[in-house]
């Protein structure tokens, strides 16, 4: 042994410095001494400070593995096995890939090994399983009580801090800070009918994108999103619930407009009068850029959306045809102007269903307290009774949430519908295509005439 070259290798990470033993200076002091009883004279370290154990790409573990390619070393000494890897597939690898080809000795002071033995060889494998399975239960562990400590509403950690909020490390919450009020605006104005890019201007934002992910944060309506599941926080939300599901709703309209709208203002909503197909743009004058509105039953190269190939509908300057529908609309905005109809409470009945869904479900669990006393076969059929009156408002409940929604929906189009005349002009193209599609159902041409059907029936 006198005569073979050693190779020292030492490992700690950030947290495992701060371990008694497993120092930089320990481990050299453990090994030098081993080399000394065992003879060895001719040994060089190799030390990775502050790195992780779950992978092997490490500046001295791969300067390790050139000088063994290199035949420079004949064996490796580690003060512990999970020293040289935690991973029990890397230390496979460099023991059967690595060592084992160029004749490299594998030594591990703390487990007594040497694979030079076949003992040491058997034990390898025995250790190196077990090497992992504890740095498995170690991200277990960290796993479950991180899902634990969002499960109480704490949050996650001091990173990545939403928008609006400020991280407060003694409670552990999140904390509104003098940015939660342009949070609060931000929804106001994607409510209202801006789009991501119109607000990024307003509140000075570089990127609308930025404007999208903010939206979307659900901490923003008090919960916790945490490996897909959602938690209730602990922290004061900026918006109801309401708002958030609201203008999620909104982004799932306007992503499907910005997928079928293309570049005009109408694309997907023109029908023909005649024979009841899609009519679409076509441009006529590449100069100008002018278009005209045909039906797609004259086009022979989708044969699947004629309706009736001896259509005789007329083919509309699209200009024309905007013009006319945006005239009806501002048309339409002014009568509701004039509306007197309030929206109905819709919020009362849900909540008088939701009493008796409570009423009903503390009933039933008396008459399961009373049925552990006494097994009663009236005390189960009263039982049953009352889970079938369960069933039925609990269906009730979800008919009058998707009722207000759509009533929701409806205030909201009026609200953006009522100034439209005056607003009309400064919206963006995006804006405007948002605007009509959640209130025009379809418009539909017949020679010269232009018909504009809107959602929701009458809307005054």
């Amino acid at each position: 042994m006198d005569k073979k070259i050693a190779a020292i290798y030492i490992r700690v990470s950030t947290d495992a410095q701060r371990e008694e033993g497993y120092s930089i200076d320990a481990q050299k002091e453990a090994l030098a001494a081993y080399c000394v009883a065992k003879g060895i004279k001719n040994y060089d370290f190799y030390i990775d400070g502050g790195f992780t154990g779950s992978n092997i790409e490490r500046p001295e573990m791969q300067r390790l593995i050139g000088d063994i390619k290199n035949g420079l070393i004949d064996c490796v000494l580690v003060y512990k096995l999970d020293r040289l890897s935690r991973s029990q597939k890397d230390t496979l690898y460099l023991i059967e890939d690595v060592f084992n080809p160029y004749g490299v000795a594998f030594m591990s002071l703390n487990e007594n090994m040497d694979t030079s033995t076949p003992h040491g060889r058997a034990m390898l494998g025995i250790l190196s399983a077990f090497a992992q399975l504890e740095r498995e239960n170690i991200r277990e562990r960290t796993r479950m009580g991180m899902k634990e400590r969002v499960k109480s509403g704490l949050w996650m950690g001091g990173g990545r801090i939403p928008y609006g909020y400020d991280y407060d490390k003694e409670q552990g919450i999140l904390v509104p800070n003098e940015e939660a009020e342009n949070v609060r605006k931000m929804y106001d104005l994607y409510l209202e009918g801006t789009s991501f890019s119109g607000i990024a201007r307003i509140m000075g934002m570089k990127y609308d994108r930025q404007v999208m992910m903010i939206l979307a944060r659900k901490s923003n309506a008090g919960y916790i999103v945490y490996n897909d599941e959602e938690y209730k926080g602990q922290h004061e939300a900026l918006i109801s619930l309401e708002t958030y599901q609201r203008t999620m709703d909104m982004m799932q309209e306007r992503s499907v407009v910005r997928e079928t709208s293309g570049n005009y203002l109408f694309t997907g909503l023109i029908h023909c009068g005649k024979c009841t197909a899609k009519m679409r743009y076509q441009k006529w004058n590449k100069k100008s850029g002018e278009c005209k509105i045909i039906c797609y039953s004259h086009d022979k190269n989708k044969p699947h959306l004629i309706k009736d190939p001896n259509c005789d509908n007329t083919r509309q300057w699209a200009a024309d045809v905007e013009d006319a529908v945006i005239k009806d609309l501002f048309s339409f905005s002014v009568k509701l102007t004039d509306s007197t109809e309030t929206k109905s409470s819709d919020l009362s009945v849900t909540e008088i269903l939701s009493r008796q869904y409570d009423d009903i479900s503390r009933k039933i669990k008396r008459l399961y307290n009373l049925y552990s006393e006494d097994s009663d076969e009236l005390l189960l059929e009263t039982i049953e009774e009352q889970r079938k009156k369960l069933a039925d408002i609990q269906r009730q409940i979800e008919i009058e949430r998707e009722r207000s929604a759509v009533s929701d929906k409806i205030e909201r189009v009026k609200k953006s519908l009522t100034t439209l005349k005056e607003t009309w002009e400064f919206m963006t193209a995006d804006e405007k295509k948002n605007l009509i599609r959640s209130c025009v159902e379809k418009v539909v041409i017949t020679g010269d005439n232009v018909e504009v059907y809107y959602k929701f029936g009458n809307l005054t």
